[in-house]
């Protein structure tokens, strides 16, 4: 191999490394989700998200199996515990036997992040892929678009209804 293609394999495996590196380093709980904004209160956001499972029962997860566990209910996990930032949602994509773990959480008294974190894929927990990070670049915009389509702007439909 001659110098200028073995420097630019160099290069490439260092920027790789540090890539890597960087993404080991990467601050907070859930680093890499994806968040969007909705423009209104966390309290409307999480009564639309209620709202919309009701309308779409095939989007709530069906009883689950965790650690040799048949019958979890994640439903149960779903919530704000009383030291937590985040309200935790799980969605089911029946058609894929995925589940998508989310999180909202209030910017101000007007606006509300909702965070698109991580797939499951299958009802046996401990198949996750986090968004951002584990899928290549081009399956993570499909689930990404996917998601916003099936849901975010489902609940900013039914957000835009009740006012």
């Amino acid at each position: 191999m001659n110098r200028p293609i073995k420097l630019i394999i160099i290069i490439l495996i260092c920027l790789f490394a540090f890539w890597k590196m960087v993404t080991f380093l990467a601050p907070g709980s859930y680093p890499f989700a994806e968040i969007y904004e909705i423009h209104a209160p966390e309290k409307e956001v999480i009564d639309a998200i209620e709202e919309f499972k009701i309308q779409n029962p095939h989007f709530v997860v069906p009883p689950v199996t965790m650690d040799g566990q048949t019958n979890v209910d994640l439903k149960s996990s779903e919530g704000r515990d009383s030291n937590s930032y985040w309200y935790f949602n799980y969605f089911y994509y029946q058609d894929k036997n995925q589940i998508l773990f989310t999180w909202t959480r209030p910017i101000d008294q007007k606006s509300t992040e909702f965070a698109f974190v991580g797939v499951n894929d299958g009802l046996e927990l401990g198949n996750w892929k986090d968004v951002n990070d584990d899928f290549w670049f081009f399956e993570n915009r499909r689930v990404k678009k996917e998601f916003k389509e099936r849901i975010i702007d489902q609940v900013k439909d039914i957000i835009k209804t009740k006012k």
